[in-house]
Protein backbone atom coordinates (compact mmCIF):
# COMPACT_ATOMS: atom_id res chain seq x y z
CA UNK A 1 0.00 0.00 0.00
CA UNK A 2 1.39 3.31 -0.89
CA UNK A 3 -0.01 6.77 0.31
CA UNK A 4 0.28 10.27 0.16
CA UNK A 5 -1.29 12.14 2.82
CA UNK A 6 -2.69 15.50 1.92
CA UNK A 7 -4.02 18.45 4.53
CA UNK A 8 -2.62 21.74 6.44
CA UNK A 9 -1.01 21.89 9.69
CA UNK A 10 -3.29 20.48 12.50
CA UNK A 11 -5.48 18.32 10.19
CA UNK A 12 -4.46 15.06 12.29
CA UNK A 13 -2.13 13.35 9.02
CA UNK A 14 0.23 12.74 11.18
CA UNK A 15 -2.34 10.60 13.77
CA UNK A 16 -3.74 8.82 10.82
CA UNK A 17 -0.46 8.16 9.15
CA UNK A 18 0.59 6.34 12.62
CA UNK A 19 -2.70 4.35 12.55
CA UNK A 20 -2.25 2.82 8.95
CA UNK A 21 1.25 2.11 9.33
CA UNK A 22 -0.03 -0.20 12.23
CA UNK A 23 -3.51 -1.61 10.39
CA UNK A 24 -1.13 -2.30 6.77
CA UNK A 25 2.25 -3.09 8.33
CA UNK A 26 3.77 -0.13 6.15
CA UNK A 27 6.36 2.72 6.94
CA UNK A 28 6.03 6.31 7.56
CA UNK A 29 8.87 8.32 5.29
CA UNK A 30 9.31 11.29 6.65
CA UNK A 31 11.24 13.62 4.10
CA UNK A 32 13.33 15.37 7.20
CA UNK A 33 13.68 12.34 9.38
CA UNK A 34 15.28 11.00 5.40
CA UNK A 35 17.77 13.58 5.07
CA UNK A 36 19.25 13.46 8.45
CA UNK A 37 19.45 9.55 8.25
CA UNK A 38 21.19 10.13 4.87
CA UNK A 39 23.70 12.73 6.46
CA UNK A 40 23.94 10.32 9.11
CA UNK A 41 24.54 6.96 6.92
CA UNK A 42 27.05 9.59 4.76
CA UNK A 43 25.57 8.57 1.64
CA UNK A 44 26.81 10.23 -1.62
CA UNK A 45 23.78 11.79 -1.82
CA UNK A 46 23.36 12.67 2.04
CA UNK A 47 26.96 14.19 1.82
CA UNK A 48 25.39 16.59 -1.06
CA UNK A 49 22.05 17.75 1.26
CA UNK A 50 24.72 17.99 3.97
CA UNK A 51 27.07 20.21 2.21
CA UNK A 52 23.65 22.18 0.93
CA UNK A 53 21.92 22.27 4.26
CA UNK A 54 25.41 24.10 5.94
CA UNK A 55 25.46 26.30 3.62
CA UNK A 56 22.63 27.41 4.76
CA UNK A 57 20.79 26.87 1.12
CA UNK A 58 17.08 24.88 0.71
CA UNK A 59 17.49 20.97 -0.49
CA UNK A 60 16.64 21.13 -4.31
CA UNK A 61 14.05 18.67 -5.52
CA UNK A 62 16.13 16.41 -7.03
CA UNK A 63 18.67 15.57 -4.13
CA UNK A 64 15.16 14.60 -2.51
CA UNK A 65 13.90 12.55 -4.72
CA UNK A 66 17.21 10.53 -4.62
CA UNK A 67 17.20 10.24 -1.08
CA UNK A 68 13.34 9.21 -0.85
CA UNK A 69 14.40 6.58 -4.16
CA UNK A 70 16.64 5.16 -2.05
CA UNK A 71 14.32 4.79 0.91
CA UNK A 72 11.61 3.20 -0.50
CA UNK A 73 14.40 0.01 -1.52
CA UNK A 74 14.76 -0.75 1.81
CA UNK A 75 13.20 -4.17 3.30
CA UNK A 76 11.29 -2.40 5.81
CA UNK A 77 9.36 -0.30 2.58
CA UNK A 78 8.55 -3.70 0.92
CA UNK A 79 4.68 -3.44 1.72
CA UNK A 80 4.48 0.12 1.06
CA UNK A 81 4.92 3.77 2.89
CA UNK A 82 3.08 6.82 3.73
CA UNK A 83 4.86 9.82 2.13
CA UNK A 84 5.19 12.49 5.09
CA UNK A 85 5.96 16.12 4.18
CA UNK A 86 6.72 15.13 0.47
CA UNK A 87 5.89 16.17 -2.32
CA UNK A 88 5.08 19.51 -1.10
CA UNK A 89 4.66 21.06 -4.67
CA UNK A 90 3.23 20.24 -8.31
CA UNK A 91 6.82 19.67 -9.64
CA UNK A 92 7.64 17.66 -6.66
CA UNK A 93 4.90 15.34 -7.54
CA UNK A 94 5.91 15.69 -11.01
CA UNK A 95 9.13 14.06 -9.76
CA UNK A 96 7.56 11.48 -7.66
CA UNK A 97 5.59 9.85 -10.65
CA UNK A 98 9.04 9.65 -12.64
CA UNK A 99 10.77 8.16 -9.94
CA UNK A 100 7.91 5.41 -9.22
CA UNK A 101 7.09 4.91 -13.31
CA UNK A 102 10.84 4.42 -13.42
CA UNK A 103 11.05 1.60 -10.40
CA UNK A 104 7.55 0.39 -11.71
CA UNK A 105 5.69 0.96 -8.95
CA UNK A 106 2.48 2.84 -8.49
CA UNK A 107 0.61 5.22 -5.56
CA UNK A 108 -1.89 3.91 -4.40
CA UNK A 109 -4.27 6.56 -3.24
CA UNK A 110 -3.90 9.95 -2.07
CA UNK A 111 -6.31 11.16 0.59
CA UNK A 112 -7.12 14.70 1.55
CA UNK A 113 -8.04 15.41 4.55
CA UNK A 114 -10.08 18.65 4.13
CA UNK A 115 -10.50 20.75 7.31
CA UNK A 116 -11.70 24.16 8.63
CA UNK A 117 -8.92 26.87 9.20
CA UNK A 118 -11.10 29.00 11.05
CA UNK A 119 -11.33 26.28 13.13
CA UNK A 120 -8.09 25.04 13.69
CA UNK A 121 -6.95 28.87 14.78
CA UNK A 122 -9.88 28.89 17.46
CA UNK A 123 -8.04 25.48 18.72
CA UNK A 124 -4.85 26.75 18.68
CA UNK A 125 -5.97 30.04 20.33
CA UNK A 126 -7.91 28.34 23.22
CA UNK A 127 -4.88 25.36 23.75
CA UNK A 128 -2.52 28.16 23.97
CA UNK A 129 -4.74 30.27 26.84
CA UNK A 130 -5.07 27.02 28.76
CA UNK A 131 -1.17 26.80 29.05
CA UNK A 132 -0.64 30.10 30.10
CA UNK A 133 -3.60 29.45 32.46
CA UNK A 134 -1.88 26.29 33.86
CA UNK A 135 0.75 28.67 34.18
CA UNK A 136 3.17 26.88 31.69
CA UNK A 137 4.94 28.25 28.88
CA UNK A 138 3.09 28.22 25.17
CA UNK A 139 5.54 26.23 22.37
CA UNK A 140 6.53 28.33 19.98
CA UNK A 141 5.15 26.65 17.02
CA UNK A 142 1.78 25.98 18.61
CA UNK A 143 0.53 30.10 18.58
CA UNK A 144 -2.08 31.50 16.15
CA UNK A 145 0.53 33.24 14.40
CA UNK A 146 2.99 30.61 13.43
CA UNK A 147 -0.15 28.65 12.67
CA UNK A 148 -1.35 31.36 10.30
CA UNK A 149 2.00 31.10 8.53
CA UNK A 150 1.82 28.06 7.50
CA UNK A 151 -1.55 27.72 7.07
CA UNK A 152 -0.58 30.14 4.39
CA UNK A 153 2.30 29.02 2.90
CA UNK A 154 0.17 25.47 2.61
CA UNK A 155 -2.23 26.85 0.63
CA UNK A 156 0.34 28.72 -1.84
CA UNK A 157 2.90 25.08 -2.22
CA UNK A 158 0.74 22.29 -1.27
CA UNK A 159 -3.03 22.65 -2.14
CA UNK A 160 -2.02 23.14 -5.84
CA UNK A 161 -1.62 19.20 -5.33
CA UNK A 162 -5.20 18.81 -4.92
CA UNK A 163 -5.57 19.71 -8.10
CA UNK A 164 -2.79 17.78 -9.59
CA UNK A 165 -4.10 14.31 -7.82
CA UNK A 166 -7.74 15.09 -9.19
CA UNK A 167 -7.06 15.75 -12.30
CA UNK A 168 -5.15 12.15 -12.43
CA UNK A 169 -8.32 10.49 -10.82
CA UNK A 170 -6.16 9.37 -7.56
CA UNK A 171 -7.62 11.71 -4.84
CA UNK A 172 -10.13 11.30 -2.55
CA UNK A 173 -11.20 13.64 0.34
CA UNK A 174 -12.13 12.73 4.03
CA UNK A 175 -13.41 15.10 6.43
CA UNK A 176 -10.92 15.63 8.55
CA UNK A 177 -13.29 17.80 10.84
CA UNK A 178 -15.24 14.35 12.10
CA UNK A 179 -13.89 12.51 15.29
CA UNK A 180 -10.30 10.76 15.01
CA UNK A 181 -12.37 7.29 15.02
CA UNK A 182 -14.65 8.46 12.08
CA UNK A 183 -11.92 9.64 10.02
CA UNK A 184 -9.97 6.29 10.42
CA UNK A 185 -13.27 4.30 9.49
CA UNK A 186 -13.54 6.65 6.34
CA UNK A 187 -10.20 6.17 5.48
CA UNK A 188 -10.53 2.46 5.90
CA UNK A 189 -13.82 2.41 3.36
CA UNK A 190 -11.29 4.55 0.65
CA UNK A 191 -8.34 1.81 0.97
CA UNK A 192 -10.88 -1.50 0.44
CA UNK A 193 -12.71 0.34 -2.46
CA UNK A 194 -9.52 1.21 -4.18
CA UNK A 195 -8.42 -2.85 -3.58
CA UNK A 196 -11.81 -4.10 -5.00
CA UNK A 197 -11.40 -1.69 -8.16
CA UNK A 198 -8.13 -3.30 -8.59
CA UNK A 199 -9.63 -6.22 -8.10
CA UNK A 200 -12.86 -5.97 -11.15
CA UNK A 201 -9.76 -4.28 -13.24
CA UNK A 202 -8.44 -7.97 -13.49
CA UNK A 203 -11.55 -9.59 -13.20
CA UNK A 204 -12.78 -7.35 -16.64
CA UNK A 205 -9.72 -8.11 -18.45
CA UNK A 206 -10.13 -11.75 -17.73
CA UNK A 207 -13.58 -12.19 -19.03
CA UNK A 208 -13.32 -11.88 -22.86
CA UNK A 209 -10.79 -14.63 -22.73
CA UNK A 210 -13.18 -16.97 -21.19
CA UNK A 211 -15.89 -15.94 -23.00
CA UNK A 212 -14.42 -17.07 -26.43
CA UNK A 213 -12.74 -19.95 -24.71
CA UNK A 214 -16.70 -21.37 -23.96
CA UNK A 215 -18.59 -19.50 -27.01
CA UNK A 216 -17.89 -22.85 -29.26
CA UNK A 217 -19.50 -24.37 -27.50
CA UNK A 218 -22.53 -22.46 -27.12
CA UNK A 219 -23.29 -21.77 -30.65
CA UNK A 220 -22.35 -22.21 -34.12
CA UNK A 221 -21.73 -25.47 -35.69
CA UNK A 222 -22.59 -28.07 -32.56
CA UNK A 223 -26.36 -26.18 -32.01
CA UNK A 224 -27.18 -26.47 -35.58
CA UNK A 225 -26.47 -30.06 -35.96
CA UNK A 226 -27.90 -30.83 -32.46
CA UNK A 227 -30.95 -29.19 -34.28
CA UNK A 228 -30.86 -31.08 -37.24
CA UNK A 229 -30.43 -34.35 -35.20
CA UNK A 230 -33.42 -33.72 -33.26
CA UNK A 231 -35.54 -33.15 -37.07
CA UNK A 232 -34.46 -36.47 -38.66
CA UNK A 233 -34.45 -39.48 -35.77
CA UNK A 234 -37.40 -41.47 -37.90
CA UNK A 235 -35.77 -40.79 -41.19
CA UNK A 236 -35.05 -43.23 -43.46
CA UNK A 237 -31.38 -45.04 -43.88
CA UNK A 238 -30.21 -42.38 -46.40
CA UNK A 239 -31.47 -39.49 -44.10
CA UNK A 240 -29.61 -40.90 -41.39
CA UNK A 241 -26.36 -41.20 -43.08
CA UNK A 242 -26.80 -37.52 -43.66
CA UNK A 243 -27.22 -36.19 -40.50
CA UNK A 244 -24.41 -38.58 -38.88
CA UNK A 245 -22.22 -36.67 -41.65
CA UNK A 246 -23.92 -33.42 -40.87
CA UNK A 247 -22.47 -34.49 -37.07
CA UNK A 248 -19.36 -35.43 -38.37
CA UNK A 249 -18.54 -32.38 -40.04
CA UNK A 250 -20.24 -29.82 -37.59
CA UNK A 251 -17.39 -31.19 -35.10
CA UNK A 252 -14.12 -30.47 -37.45
CA UNK A 253 -15.99 -26.66 -37.78
CA UNK A 254 -15.68 -26.00 -33.79
CA UNK A 255 -11.96 -26.03 -34.61
CA UNK A 256 -12.15 -23.36 -37.05
CA UNK A 257 -12.52 -19.55 -36.28
CA UNK A 258 -15.84 -18.09 -35.64
CA UNK A 259 -16.42 -17.02 -38.86
CA UNK A 260 -15.58 -20.13 -40.59
CA UNK A 261 -17.78 -21.67 -38.42
CA UNK A 262 -20.68 -20.05 -38.96
CA UNK A 263 -20.59 -20.92 -42.79
CA UNK A 264 -19.36 -24.63 -41.61
CA UNK A 265 -22.92 -24.71 -39.18
CA UNK A 266 -24.67 -24.05 -42.69
CA UNK A 267 -23.59 -25.96 -44.56
CA UNK A 268 -23.34 -28.82 -42.03
CA UNK A 269 -27.31 -28.34 -41.62
CA UNK A 270 -28.12 -28.59 -45.03
CA UNK A 271 -27.87 -32.38 -45.86
CA UNK A 272 -29.78 -33.51 -42.46
CA UNK A 273 -32.31 -30.75 -43.65
CA UNK A 274 -32.65 -32.15 -47.30
CA UNK A 275 -33.01 -35.42 -46.12
CA UNK A 276 -35.73 -34.44 -43.72
CA UNK A 277 -37.43 -32.77 -46.63
CA UNK A 278 -36.92 -35.99 -48.30
CA UNK A 279 -38.60 -37.99 -46.03
CA UNK A 280 -41.19 -35.90 -45.62
CA UNK A 281 -42.13 -36.39 -49.27
CA UNK A 282 -41.96 -40.30 -49.23
CA UNK A 283 -44.19 -40.02 -46.11
CA UNK A 284 -46.71 -38.14 -48.04
CA UNK A 285 -46.34 -40.40 -51.01
CA UNK A 286 -46.87 -43.42 -49.00
CA UNK A 287 -49.98 -41.54 -47.39
CA UNK A 288 -51.36 -41.05 -50.78
CA UNK A 289 -51.24 -44.71 -51.92
CA UNK A 290 -53.09 -45.91 -48.29
CA UNK A 291 -55.85 -43.42 -49.23
CA UNK A 292 -56.08 -44.67 -53.08
CA UNK A 293 -56.51 -48.44 -51.28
Amino acid sequence: MRLILLGPPGSGKGTQAQRLVQQYGIVQLSTGDMLRAAVAAQTPIGLKAKDIMAAGGLVPDEVVVGIIADRIEQPDAANGFILDGFPRTVPQAEALDALLKQKQMKLDAVIELRVNEGVLLERVERRAAETRARGEAVRADDTPEVLTKRLASYRDQTAPLIHYYSDHRMLATVDGMMPIEQVTEEIGRILAAVGKTGGNRAAKKASPAKRSAKAPGKTGPAKSAKKAAKKAPKATAPAKKAVKKSAKTARKAVKTTPKKASKASKKAARPAAKATRGTRKTSAKAAKKRAAR
